[in-house]
């Protein structure tokens, strides 16, 4: 049959995708449904249609899953966060550890012993970082989060992946906004004054830092913001402003200016303290952060006498964490401030034998080689994207026993393992760890080693 827009067609829902679509098949054509479930029989709606797939909705459920289950959100399908509310989480765990297996197997062309999928401690409640986009809407003031593929804000300021204070702390700054008269940006004019509000929480210590960001340089009335938002919640330590007057889709700005108390908080993670700025880098799941870094630990296999070269090291998290089973840590980052922290981080535990270096990942690790640096493992921890080539080039060239590769991408780190391959490292262990409960992500730590 000819598929077109708006036909109505019965599907046996076979399986579901990364991002919480459905998917089924008509004459070999797989046709994806949002919010459908693994063993869902539906009538759906075609949207649109490609060559080889189609999108579709569902227009009635015939016969429910047995995995589904009620999404306790209430803009659960209008958010773009949350993709599988409407699943049993042994449902959502099982699609997570095949994604990542059929990454390996498709794109690395190799299949190391793979764990069980670690699940997350929680399922709600559990993110340490929130970024509020701020638009106005027919007059009104709205904060929340976009629909999926688009910049349109679904209100949404109780959030149920986010700590409870949040809610309490966009809701004083939305109070602050209207009673000084203070607009929200427009992206498509350039025009209002705040853009975002972005928040974080220390789990361990519960201090939390609130921090606008602003298409200008200041903000009316700063000392009544501050006083709105300390009477609200006393959790807060530290209030930031972060001026973004560029025409760009990143959130954050490139300056800072402190408004109360410090510019960090801090929080405790693997029995060490750190220093957090709005610039750091931080696991959002702090319960599973701590079980990533104790499995990437265990696959490092440290003696006490190795040297470990920690890369994309952030504020110096993973690397710290295993300083007291190395004889030295050495960690590459590019973000100045993320090296600033590291350095006071170490300091704060009492650390002694770790160095940071600021400077770009390909670049540092050229240098270190001429230095004739020959570390016993290597910790990777790079952006969404992945290495580049030169990296695991050079990577390889050092020689270490062992590669400790962590992401949050499947697909680029098994590519970038499959690259690792043509140097002699082998994928020996992997295991997926759920850190981002209900969402469209898992993180994946593999060990290789030199063959």
């Amino acid at each position: 049959m000819e598929l077109k827009k708006n036909d109505i067609v019965t599907l046996n829902i076979e399986g579901c995708d990364l991002g919480g679509s459905g998917i089924g098949r008509l004459e070999g054509m797989a046709v994806f449904v949002p919010r459908a479930a693994e063993g869902d029989l539906i009538d759906a709606r075609i949207l649109k249609v490609k060559k080889t797939y189609a999108y579709a909705k569902t227009e009635k459920i015939i016969t429910p899953s047995p995995y589904r289950t009620e999404s306790p959100c209430p803009v659960y399908g209008k958010c773009g966060g949350c993709v599988f509310g409407h699943l049993k989480y042994e449902q959502e765990l099982k699609i997570k550890e095949n994604h990542v297996k059929e990454c390996f197997k498709r794109i690395a062309g190799c299949e190391p012993e793979f764990e069980s999928i670690i699940p997350g401690k929680a399922e709600y409640g559990y993110r340490n970082k929130a970024q509020y986009p701020v638009r106005s809407v027919n007059g009104e003031t709205v904060t929340g989060f976009y629909a999926n593929h688009s910049h349109r804000v679904t209100e949404c300021s109780e959030c149920l992946l986010q700590p409870p204070e949040f809610a309490g702390i966009v809701k004083a700054v939305k109070a602050y906004m209207a009673e000084n008269g203070i607009s929200a940006y427009d992206e498509e004019s350039g025009k209002g004054l705040v853009r975002h509000i972005f928040i974080r929480k220390a789990a361990a210590t519960g201090e939390i830092m609130v921090c606008p960001v602003i298409n200008g340089r200041s903000l009316p009335n700063e000392s009544g913001l501050c006083r709105a938002l300390l009477s609200d919640c006393p959790g807060i330590k530290s209030v930031m402003l972060s001026i973004n007057e560029k025409d760009t889709n990143v959130v954050m700005g490139g300056e800072y200016r402190l408004l109360y108390g410090d510019d960090y908080i801090t929080d405790v993670l693997a029995g060490l303290k750190f220093r957090l700025s709005a610039q750091s880098f931080y696991q959002v799941n702090h319960d599973t952060a701590e079980i990533l870094y104790a499995k990437a630990a265990e696959y490092a296999g440290l003696t006490g006498g190795e040297t470990v070269l920690d890369l994309y090291c952030g504020t110096g998290t993973i690397g710290l964490s295993m300083a007291g089973k190395a004889r030295e840590i050495i960690g590459v980052e590019i973000v100045p401030q993320a090296i600033e922290d590291a350095k006071i981080n170490a300091e704060i535990n009492g650390i002694s034998n770790a160095r940071f270096i600021c400077g770009d990942a390909e670049k540092a690790l050229e240098e270190l080689r001429k230095e004739g640096l020959k570390p016993q493992a290597v910790i990777l921890d790079p952006p969404r994207k992945g290495c580049s080539p030169s990296v695991t080039e050079t990577v390889a060239k050092i020689a270490p026993q062992r590669v400790v590769y962590v992401s949050c991408d499947p697909a680029t780190l098994a590519r970038d393992c499959g690259k690792f391959a043509e140097y002699g490292y082998k994928a020996l262990k992997a295991a997926p760890v759920d850190m981002f409960p209900k969402t469209g992500n898992v993180e994946t730590v593999v060990q290789l080693a030199r063959q």
